[in-house]
């Protein structure tokens, strides 16, 4: 068929090509053209599709991409918020450093004419972006602490907006536009002083594992209730500028109102039934998606033909949403992910390309710049310090607030981003405030770090306290990833240790990889994780503290709990690297294929490698506790257990072995697979006769037997150490693959 219908088509594209030929303004173009006239043809066609509108569109997005990626990853590894990397990447990429070095570069990637493309792609992610931040504020949850945050908050913004006009008086008749009015351009300097960058400040919260924290929650409050009202008084400085007039104002803020009145009053109650009848993937279709888009599009239309900006109605159609937060998750899943990793990049970029540093010329305007954070880093951290410690806040707290209220990040380069389209911020001051905005996002995390280091030793001295009333106490720290998984590992600390001399205290811990979850969806993801813990614990009548962090490296993160908190014992699941499920084998599989293609170490950058590499190794050398890697394949009960012995060191697996028993009464058998030649030999032998003479559920294996697969399939728990695991898995390699479920100790006492 293929060979006959093909013959038919080269017949029939001859044919026409005869045809089209033979047309008289067409002669020239019969001439058979050679391999090398061909390829030159091909070149130019290529350069031309790659200078058109499309083509050269789709290289700055990928440029941009990566660009932003790679210098966020960057600023990652050395603390600092991904967002301060991507506004780097922007000025990168901009007229301040390529247009400088490599002008021919800057004028081929970005050409004039491409702004437009990439100001509507930006300005579009914006407002996915804002709809989001609208979603992440919980109103009923500011309200409840309005109280509490009231001062805290409104000094925050008061303040800095004071000294932002004063500053704006003393240079207006230098650097502002000769159209400019002096109140427009005093209240944008004023609100870009005082915004606080509420999704920076979240991430920052979630990564130092505040969250849960009275400082994590009142900052939070804070910041979002500050920003609400900073927002409010955006919208009148908008309203203000765009009417020129203050009589004109009163109109734009009048029809303003109502149009506040008909989002919160009538269309909110609305949603709020919507948000009631669909929370879950499988009643939400397209068709409602589409609704919550239009309204999200019809609310940022009515806000920019209003005189206030499109952001200004997103962020209010975000808060409209249905406070059910599966219907919010479920919608923050349709947005976010595009909004944040495709579109908010192009607006970095954006900013960076209309952000020349090197317009700021001469000492002056150097000064000038240096006056601009020095006022911001006083009206915000100042005022904060001060307020939240007449609030009743202690001083650590209250320097804590301070730094991180002084995070501006992405929220300022919007508001920048306002005033300079709407001409009220002349170039250079727009680039000061930018170089602002960098400096004070970027000093929150050392300043955060230096506050720490200041009251260590009175932390230490805390800790102190705590261990010495915890001398009685055997602190298991267990971690887990699948929330299925936490309670089988519950169930064996349970068997393992509470039968033991000291009293058991077990801290469940789940983490949440990355510091770009919304902070929203964090409440969720811990209840979900921990109800079936939290289920078999009441099953086993214990009592367990349960924990939530979201870090960005899970194995340091866990380390550092246990070095820090004085844990006895860290109980780990083995993850996927030991997993006899099918899907973690395939995984697992096509994982080392791809190690061995493209061995490069920092392929995390672009492809998830960390949940597929064995963590265990980590947890084993740098933790200070003794460690327990769990091996599950389908633990039930512990009534026949497997213990081997590869060296003296293994003796300690004795003592768990003991407190085991006390708990299960199950039976034990002991390989001995020491050499009896070997100078070990008669210590071992001696202690597992003491153990075997008063143990009547309990016997040896001879020497000769080794393990073998009957052996294993007939024990449902096997002991080892971790350093004889090694030896193991080399030794008897494939016998191991009919193993029973295995909990590696590595003991450190």
């Amino acid at each position: 068929m293929l060979i006959v219908f093909g013959a038919i088509m080269y017949w029939i594209a001859n044919e026409g090509n005869t045809l089209f030929y033979a047309h008289e303004n067409v002669q020239e173009h019969a001439e058979t053209k050679n391999l090398a006239e061909g390829f030159h043809l091909f070149t130019s066609l290529t350069l031309e599709n790659v200078k058109s509108s499309v083509g050269l569109l789709l290289l700055q997005i990928l440029i941009i991409l990566a660009a932003c990626r790679v210098v966020g990853w960057l600023f990652k590894k050395m603390g600092q918020p991904t967002v301060i990397g991507e506004i780097l990447a922007g000025i990168i990429l901009g007229p301040s450093l390529l247009g400088s070095l490599f002008p021919e570069a800057f004028a081929f990637l970005f050409p004039e004419e491409s702004f437009s493309s990439i100001r509507i792609l930006s300005q579009f992610g914006l407002i996915l972006f804002m709809f989001t931040i609208g979603m992440e504020l919980d109103i009923k949850e500011v309200g409840k602490r309005w109280q509490d945050t009231l001062l805290i908050s409104h000094a925050g913004t008061i303040v800095p907006f004071a000294l932002g006009m004063f500053v704006a008086y003393l240079i207006y008749d230098r650097y502002a536009s000769a159209h400019t009015p002096f109140l427009s351009f005093a209240l944008f300097v004023g609100i870009s002083l005082s915004i606080t960058a509420f999704p920076v400040l979240a991430r920052i919260i979630q990564e130092r594992g505040l969250t849960r924290s009275h400082l994590g929650t009142i900052a939070l409050a804070s910041a979002a209730s500050g920003d609400i009202t900073a927002w409010c008084l955006l919208a009148a400085v908008v309203a203000y500028a765009q009417a020129g007039t203050m009589d004109s104002a009163l109109y734009t803020v009048l029809f303003s109102a109502l149009y506040a009145a008909l989002m919160l009053f009538i269309v909110r109650p609305m949603l709020k039934i919507v948000g009631n009848l669909y929370h879950n993937k499988e009643v939400v279709d397209k068709s409602l998606v589409a609704l919550m888009f239009f309204i999200l599009l019809a609310s940022a239309y009515f806000t920019e033909i209003l005189g206030l900006h499109a952001l200004f109605g997103a962020f209010v159609a975000g808060i409209i949403m249905p406070t059910n937060e599966k219907f919010r998750k479920i919608m923050a899943d349709k947005v976010e992910d595009v909004a944040l990793a495709l579109l908010l990049p192009l607006f970095f970029v954006y900013t960076g390309l209309r952000t020349e540093i090197g317009l700021i010329s001469g000492a002056g305007m150097w000064l000038l710049t240096g006056i601009f954070i020095l006022v911001a880093i006083v009206g915000k951290f100042g005022s904060t310090l001060v307020v939240a410690r007449f609030s009743g806040e202690n001083w650590k707290d209250s320097l804590f607030l301070g730094a991180l209220m002084n995070t501006r990040g992405l929220m300022e380069l919007v508001v920048l981003s306002i005033g300079l389209e709407m001409k009220i911020l002349p170039p250079p001051i727009f680039v000061m405030l930018v170089l602002m905005t960098l400096v004070t996002t970027f000093m929150t995390t050392p300043l955060i770090s230096f506050i720490r280091f200041c009251f260590k030793v009175s932390d230490r001295k805390k800790q102190h306290r705590e261990d010495m009333e915890r001398n009685n106490v055997f602190k298991v720290l267990l971690s887990f990833g699948r929330a299925g998984s936490g309670q089988v590992l519950l169930d064996l600390a349970h068997r393992m240790f509470s039968a033991g001399a000291k009293q058991l205290e077990v801290t469940a811990l789940h983490l949440t990889v990355g510091s770009d979850v919304n902070p929203l969806r964090t409440d969720e993801f811990e209840r979900e994780s921990f109800e079936p813990i939290l289920a078999e614990a009441v099953k086993l009548n214990m009592q367990i503290k349960t924990r939530y962090e979201v870090c960005e490296k899970a194995e340091d993160c866990i380390v550092s709990i246990v070095n820090k908190e004085g844990f006895d014992f860290l109980l780990v699941g083995s993850g996927i690297s030991m997993s006899n499920l099918s899907t973690d084998v395939t995984a697992m599989t096509t994982w080392q294929k791809f190690r061995r293609l493209f061995p490069s170490k920092n392929s995390r950058i672009f492809y998830p490698g960390t949940l597929l590499r064995d963590k265990t190794k980590d947890f084993v050398d740098k933790s200070n506790a003794s460690v327990g890697v769990f091996v599950n394949r389908n633990f039930v009960n512990a009534e026949h257990i497997l213990l081997i012995i590869n060296s003296v060191k293994d003796l300690i697996l004795l003592n768990y072995v003991r407190t085991l028993q006390a708990t299960t009464h199950g039976f034990v058998k002991l390989l001995n697979r020491v050499n009896p030649a070997s100078g070990d030999s008669k210590t071992v032998t001696d202690a597992l006769k003491t153990f075997l003479g008063g143990n009547e559920n309990a016997a040896a294996i001879p020497f000769e037997k080794d393990i073998t697969r009957d052996l294993l399939k007939e024990s449902d728990l096997m002991l080892v150490t971790y350093d004889a695991w090694q030896t193991l898995t080399v030794e008897t390699k494939d016998t191991l693959k009919d193993m029973p479920s295995t909990l590696l100790v590595e003991d450190k006492t």
